[in-house]
């Protein structure tokens, strides 16, 4: 494989994680919003987001990483 193939293959892990990370927080958000009836959440949004999409992100690499190793 070459070397351009191979960082769009990161390039692309890295993104399909991000996105998987964002559908996995999708995933009954309307009801952790509104979780109190006077006020929502808003930990839900600057909290909870960023680290599903980081965490996604990081499994994604990690997977890739891991594939990418025991290649022959």
């Amino acid at each position: 494989m070459g070397q351009r193939t191979e960082a769009a293959a990161g390039c692309l892990t890295a993104a399909l994680g991000a996105g998987a990370g964002l559908a996995v927080w999708a995933v009954d958000v309307r009801a952790r919003l509104w979780r109190f009836e006077r006020a929502p959440d808003w930990k839900v949004l600057y909290a909870e987001l960023p680290l599903a999409v980081l965490g996604g992100t990081a499994l994604g690499l990690g997977l890739w990483a891991l594939v990418r190793r025991f290649r022959p």
